[in-house]
């Protein structure tokens, strides 16, 4: 979700000490886990009532899908197939060869 490197990281804390200071720095933090907890706890509450409204014909639903990134992917990426190459009467297939070492590619008028 965040890309959190150990350089940002460190940053930040150096950041948090001179805001916060040594002294009351342990205090923060542990006021921020506190209010995490119970953002998570309030969070999955909502779930659980969210589940339990919506009856027994939703026994099997996933809040998890409504997030746009797995939606997308449940619904248009993993239903991709390969489309078969359609071929035009007026357009020629092309083929890639590869060169052996040493060996100079074709050369062709009409590209240059």
């Amino acid at each position: 979700m965040f890309d959190l490197s150990l350089t940002k990281l460190m940053v930040l804390a150096v950041i948090a000490i001179v805001i916060f200071g040594p002294d009351q720095l342990p205090k923060v933090a542990a006021q921020a886990g506190r209010a995490l907890r119970e953002l998570r706890r309030m969070a999955e509450g909502a779930r659980r009532d969210l589940s339990e409204g919506l009856g027994p014909e939703f026994q099997d639903f996933d809040i998890a899908d409504l997030h746009p990134r797995t939606f997308v992917r449940k619904h248009l990426l993993d239903d991709l197939e390969p489309d078969p190459v359609v071929h035009d009467a007026g357009l020629q297939t092309q083929t890639t060869t590869l060169l052996a070492p040493g060996e100079t590619p074709p050369y062709d008028a009409e590209a240059t």
